[in-house]
């Protein structure tokens, strides 16, 4: 079982004497003999293996007392895949987490989000992490602390209120203990990376190697709406909306991170803005499981060798990712774009890019039930589904933590929303990584030309070998055509 990976001593063991990057993130390290935690990979001499102690979750190993390594630096390692894989409550909770919810409601609204009691969510959590709720999102606030501290010259009061700290002395306290360096000494060990904050903050993103960023990028830069989202100098750019205000995003693939470029309102919305581009370019995934499954099929093969680590494109809000995907019902990519363009100058918020040409927040649930039927440009039974799904998606929770066999129900149920538009909501804005659009074009397509079943029940059937990675071998599949989707632009607009 994914989750009792560090419970498995051999297996944990032989990772860490090989450095094996896979599975950074999978468990953690501790050492007897130093006190101190680190990632598998961690260029340090391995210690022996009498001394080592395996931990699930960054903060099991501080709640035992050990401190984060200061060569490997464990908690800037790709978080675990399996919170992105599972649909459980563990997993829900884990991305409801790095959403931000404990630090904004604490642990009640984290129960009441799951449907479970407080006293429920502990038990799991603790059971499978060796932590609870509250110590998971310490080390998240410790991390996002760190990075704040080492790439930027903000004073330290601003990082511990950016960072989550309630207070400079818990900020203080919680960096020493899990470091064993203060703020200020871990800003001088920075050697020279820090710098001055103008308007904007530069973090890196790690991610699993290996990486392909031309299906990602390629496909937010081609369906990118136009005031929303751009492509431009090499960078996929959009608006978000955040709990404290609206910001700008800028993500742009490097050999081994990818660079993000934020702009805030607020600098407390810094760790939630991570954690959504995280999720937005799937960079917990991990590929060499994917591939391997999917290379297994003769026919898929050829495709992962030429272009291994392919991830799925998902969103940064569930409900705009929703109204997107109807809007693309049975149009091309370009006819969705210029609808989804109209709604955004006609309901969208206004907001101030200076580095760029976006102009407005995607609208929200409450700016499109104002919606005139009249005013849009496509057939009535389509303006009927848009109209439908607005009004039910205040009940349809389809944000990281949401339970997606009730989504897709919820979703099934409406009229004009069929077995196309849920596995497209279930695939890019729950992230489930099963979801297969069987009667997608783009893949009858290619499951054409590559010699598979056509008829969407058959392929269906045939896509169980594929099982759990499904969204996966449609990103693949997809590949094999020449659509704008699969490819980096070379251009700036």
């Amino acid at each position: 079982m994914l989750g009792a990976m560090h419970s498995d001593t051999e297996r944990c063991v032989r990772a860490v004497q090989s450095r094996d990057a896979r599975f950074d993130g999978w468990f953690f390290t501790a050492v007897l003999t130093t006190g101190i935690y680190c990632r598998p990979s961690c260029p340090v001499l391995p210690p022996k293996a009498r001394n080592m102690r395996f931990y699930p979750s960054a903060a099991a190993a501080q709640q035992a007392g050990f401190r984060a390594c200061k060569r490997c630096l464990p908690d800037a390692s790709p978080g675990s895949p399996q919170w992105n894989e599972r649909a459980d409550l563990v997993g829900r909770a884990m991305r409801l987490i790095a959403d931000g919810v404990v630090d904004t409601g604490g642990v009640p609204a984290l129960a009441a989000r799951l449907g479970y009691s407080v006293r429920q969510v502990e038990r799991q959590l603790r059971a499978e992490l060796g932590a609870g709720p509250l110590a998971l999102a310490r080390a998240r606030r410790a991390q996002t602390a760190r990075v704040l501290i080492e790439t930027s010259l903000l004073p330290m009061t601003e990082v511990a209120m950016a960072s989550g700290f309630g207070s400079i002395r818990t900020f203080n306290d919680t960096v020493r203990e899990v470091f064993a360096l203060s703020p200020t000494d871990l800003r001088r060990r920075a050697n020279g990376r820090a710098r001055p904050v103008s308007g904007g903050l530069t973090v890196k993103l790690p991610f699993r190697a290996p990486f392909s960023p031309s299906n990602v990028f390629g496909h937010l830069a081609a369906t990118a709406v136009p005031g929303v989202e751009e492509w431009r100098d090499g960078a996929y750019r959009r608006t978000v909306r955040l709990p404290n205000g609206p910001g700008v995003v800028s993500l742009r693939p490097q050999p081994d991170h990818v660079r993000c470029d934020l702009a805030l309102t607020d600098l407390r919305d810094v760790p939630v803005a991570i954690s959504r581009c995280r999720r937005l370019l799937d960079l917990d995934a991990d590929p060499v499981a994917v591939d391997e499954l999917l290379a297994a099929d003769p026919l898929l093969a050829p495709l992962v060798r030429a272009t291994p680590g392919r991830r799925v494109p998902h969103t940064v809000d569930g409900d705009e990712m929703a109204v997107r995907a109807v809007l693309g019902q049975q149009v091309s990519t370009q006819a969705a774009r210029t609808h989804a363009a109209r709604l955004v100058i006609a309901h969208g918020e206004p907001i101030s890019d200076p580095g760029g040409g976006l102009t407005h927040l995607f609208p929200d649930v409450t700016a499109l039930a104002d919606i005139d039927p009249e005013t849009l440009a496509f057939p009535r039974s389509r303006r009927a589904t848009l109209l439908g799904l607005v009004a039910a998606l205040p009940r349809i929770d389809l944000t990281p933590g949401g339970d997606w066999r009730a989504a897709r129900e919820d979703l099934a149920a409406l009229p004009g929303i069929g077995p196309w538009t849920v596995e497209t909501i279930a695939m890019r804005a729950l992230g489930d990584p099963d979801a297969f659009v069987a009667s997608d074009l783009g893949i009858r397509i290619a499951a054409r030309e590559l010699g598979l079943p056509t008829a969407p029940a058959a392929l269906i059937a045939h896509s169980a070998a594929w099982r759990p990675w499904r969204s996966y071998a449609v990103q693949y599949l997809w590949a094999t055509g020449s659509h704008p989707i699969n490819h980096l632009p070379t251009d700036s607009p």
